[in-house]
């Protein structure tokens, strides 16, 4: 039983569990077959980078959820089901040129290669700079934490949802890269998903903060400076 609960995988200061380290490789078989198979990296590699900027911030985002807190309530197992089942086909649907919707809707240059990682790049800062400002508040589903504090540093000042806005960026980013209409339905239902999943965590927050929570809306955008 003591080997059980021995780390699977460490990455310098960061270390991932069995269970997290599963999902991490599962992303990264994912992918790699990806990058071999349906885009080799000598004729895509724009969407090789984009690729192995998914790969990283999965691979930070498992170790980091050793982190997280003890829930004191949670939004239900079908609620992050559906969350999950978008999202997933929303990230696949990122790379895998589905028939149908392999044709463009950008020019496929190196000048909008460049601009989507850009943006992905920054998108993942973003992500990981609100992540360790949330610290042991971060949860992967719809909770509020024992002890829940109410987050206002770093990005936090600006966005209720900085984390989502970066995924979102990340998927737009992408898009960018890849050029092509499944990209676009990809990043599509990205948005569906995590503006779902706002406005679940949204009702949550004013639970468990009341009036405090009302003001800190008043003077913040949820995930889209100057739209939302």
């Amino acid at each position: 039983m003591a080997a059980s609960s021995q780390p699977a995988v460490r990455i310098g200061s960061l270390t991932l569990g069995r269970k997290s380290s599963h999902v991490a490789r599962r992303v990264l078989i994912a992918l790699l077959i990806w990058i071999i198979y349906i885009a080799p990296p000598w004729r895509y590699w724009p969407m090789w980078l984009a690729a192995t900027g998914w790969i990283a911030f999965s691979l930070y985002w498992s170790a980091a959820a050793k982190n997280s807190a003890a829930a004191k309530s949670s939004e239900s197992d079908r609620s992050r089901g559906v969350h999950e089942a978008i999202t997933i086909a929303g990230q696949l649907l990122l790379f895998i040129p589905v028939p149908g919707l392999r044709k463009n809707f950008l020019p496929q240059t190196l000048e909008w290669a460049l601009l989507g990682l850009a943006v992905e790049a920054l998108s993942i800062a973003l992500a990981i700079w609100a992540r360790r400002h949330l610290s042991h508040n971060w949860s992967a589903r719809v909770q509020i934490k024992v002890d829940h504090q109410l987050i206002r540093t770093g990005p936090y000042k600006l966005l209720r949802h900085p984390i989502y806005t970066g995924v979102l960026g990340m998927s737009v980013g992408t898009a960018f890269v890849s050029g092509q209409v499944h990209a676009l339905v990809g990043t599509a239902l990205v948005i569906i998903a995590y503006f779902r999943k706002i406005r679940i965590e949204e009702s949550k927050l004013k639970e468990a903060f009341g009036p405090q929570y009302d003001s800190y809306r008043r003077s913040t955008w949820g995930a889209i400076p100057g739209l939302f």
